[in-house]
């Protein structure tokens, strides 16, 4: 019998993975809350399914004696050394396609909450001692949805289920993706554009990119410069594409009117983090920050999709098939 491990996030017992696997693996389920605790104990395994609270690090893969695939249980694998992998001649791959609605559901939900000021109403509301004035004022100048644009930087899966949601509130759309088959825009029937026209002509930003070099930092001063000061950003992509420290500053300065934001480039983060002292501040008038701990990807549904997804790519490698979601092939050394 093979050896499967689970490194973080799911807790034991492994039933999902367990009957998918259970004709040709044992599953083990090692809790990890850190990188430094996977040291030593997937050295034998046959198989690594990870999830995002752990990395596999250069030295955590040069442990790896047995392993034959490596599954990122999600769809960003940042936390993998891809190249490392590849030239040791070990897939890693990703679930690409589970937690699409989930995700471009939050994104639009916290688009909306910007725009409407839900939680800019309901916060002045619940710390006050009277709710006198009970009129429109608590919410700021709201913008109508379908006079908005709504621009969407990088549209795959999530981007492409976003800009649809969005087009059936009419908004207009407007996407920037370098990687876009052409066309593909009018399938879906958005307008294609440059970063920079997109930036200044969006009154809603939604980030839908994967964490790359080219993608770190991607909205930084430079780019919050370049947007509205009646515009919102959106971020259920990767942490790091948005430079948080110069976000504060822009929502601080009231250079942009308020932003939803799902995931941080450190998480849980640090009290020290200048976005969430913002977001915890207590000013007048309020900032229109909402943020939410990386749960934009989480149904009971997509969760168990994930697990399912994981599994059966891992039953695929184990049994000599071919993986189909490999994410490190241009490292990949072929025999």
């Amino acid at each position: 019998m093979y050896r499967v491990v689970i490194t973080d996030c799911i807790e034991p017992p492994a039933v999902v993975e367990g009957n998918a696997l259970s004709d040709i693996a044992t599953v083990e389920c090692l809790e990890a809350k850190s990188t430094e605790a996977l040291r030593g104990k997937l050295v034998d395994a046959n198989a690594i399914i990870l999830y995002h609270e752990v990395d596999l690090t250069s030295e955590l893969i040069r442990e790896l004696k047995q392993c034959q695939v490596i599954v990122r249980g999600g769809v960003g694998y940042d936390n993998v050394d891809l190249k490392l992998a590849g030239k040791l001649g070990l897939p890693v791959c990703n679930v690409p396609d589970y937690g699409i609605d989930e995700v471009a559901d939050h994104a639009i939900g916290m688009m909306l909450n910007c725009l409407r000021g839900f939680t800019l109403a309901e916060r002045r509301f619940r710390k006050a001692t009277t709710l006198l004035p009970w009129d429109r004022h608590d919410v700021g100048k709201v913008l109508r949805t379908g006079d908005c644009t709504l621009g969407i930087i990088g549209c795959g899966r999530i981007g492409a289920a976003a800009a649809l949601r969005a087009k059936a509130l009419k908004m207009r759309v407007i996407v920037y993706d370098p990687y876009l088959r052409p066309g593909i825009e009018k399938v879906y029937g958005v307008e294609r554009v440059g970063f920079e026209y997109l930036l200044k002509e969006s009154d809603v930003v939604s980030m839908h990119t994967p964490l790359t070099e080219e993608t770190h930092h991607m909205i930084g001063a430079e780019a919050l410069a370049q947007m509205k000061p009646t515009a919102y950003l959106i971020n259920t992509a990767r942490g790091v594409v948005v430079d948080t420290s110069a976000l504060a500053e822009a929502l601080r300065e009231r250079r942009i009117a308020g932003a939803g934001i799902d995931v941080l480039p450190n998480e849980p983060p640090s009290l020290d983090d200048p976005l969430i002292q913002l977001w915890q501040a207590d000013l007048d008038p309020p900032i229109n920050l909402t943020i939410t701990p990386h749960t934009a990807y989480y149904s009971e549904a997509a969760l168990m999709e994930i697990r399912e997804k994981s599994s059966a790519e891992v039953a695929r490698v184990l049994r000599g098939e071919q993986p189909w979601n490999v994410v490190n092939g241009e490292w990949l050394k072929r025999e």
